[in-house]
């Protein structure tokens, strides 16, 4: 005769879950049992802390990165800037050298050509201008001895031409002009004119202090 022990269904289940459950148990025990010695849990840890000084590090490198363009850019605005100031100057430059080759040039051409002796006056240049205005050089030397005193003078300008068909005298409202020099002086200026007034030409004459005249020269028109 053989004996059976009849266990409810639930019972059974109940059983079964607990066994299945100190099985999972056990399993899961024995993972982190198997791992820790291992050594998987402690590479993990040292490869994530170095990852972790890595980012750091990239962060100081952007950061250090992002500082020198800064500096760089500023650098190169601040060096736009230089180079900017310098073309100016440089074009400034050249056109006072080109206004010197202008004065050398004026100078080369009035230059005296012989030992002439005492003040003469050299090139009188005039040139009428759109608005009624009549604009003269002139280059005025003294030839003589070094160490000769400085000469104090006056010039004064007539004018000969036609207004409103007539002939026409024009001495330049003002008087004399009073200039000095050493050796040499360069006089220039506009000369304004009456209405209709045709110019056909200029006289300049160089008087002393006394009012003697020191030297004279006519241009025409």
């Amino acid at each position: 005769m053989i004996v059976r022990s009849h266990m409810p269904w639930p019972l059974r289940w109940v059983v079964a879950a607990l066994v299945l459950g100190f099985s999972a148990a056990l399993a899961l025990w024995a993972f982190e049992v198997g791992k820790d010695i291992a050594g998987l849990d402690r590479d993990a840890k040292l490869e994530l802390m170095q990852l972790r000084s890595e980012v750091e590090q990239l962060k100081k490198d952007r950061e250090q990165a992002v500082s020198v363009a800064n500096t760089a850019e500023s650098l190169l605005t601040a060096e736009k800037a230089a180079l900017d100031r310098l073309a100016q100057q440089l074009r400034q430059i050249e056109a006072e050298n080109l206004s010197l080759k202008a004065d050398l040039g004026f100078f080369e051409r009035l230059l005296p050509t012989g030992a002439e002796q005492g003040l003469s006056i050299r090139g009188l240049q005039v040139q009428m201008q759109d608005n009624a205005q009549l604009r003269f050089q002139l280059l005025v030397m003294q030839a003589g001895p070094k160490g000769q005193s400085e000469f104090h003078g006056h010039y004064a300008f007539t004018l000969h031409g036609v207004q409103n068909g007539k002939p026409w005298v024009y001495p330049v409202p003002g008087g004399p002009q009073a200039f000095q020099l050493k050796q040499y002086a360069r006089i220039e200026g506009n000369i304004d004119l009456p209405p209709n007034a045709v110019v056909k030409t200029v006289q300049v004459k160089l008087t002393d202090q006394a009012g003697a005249v020191r030297a004279s020269q006519s241009a025409a028109l």
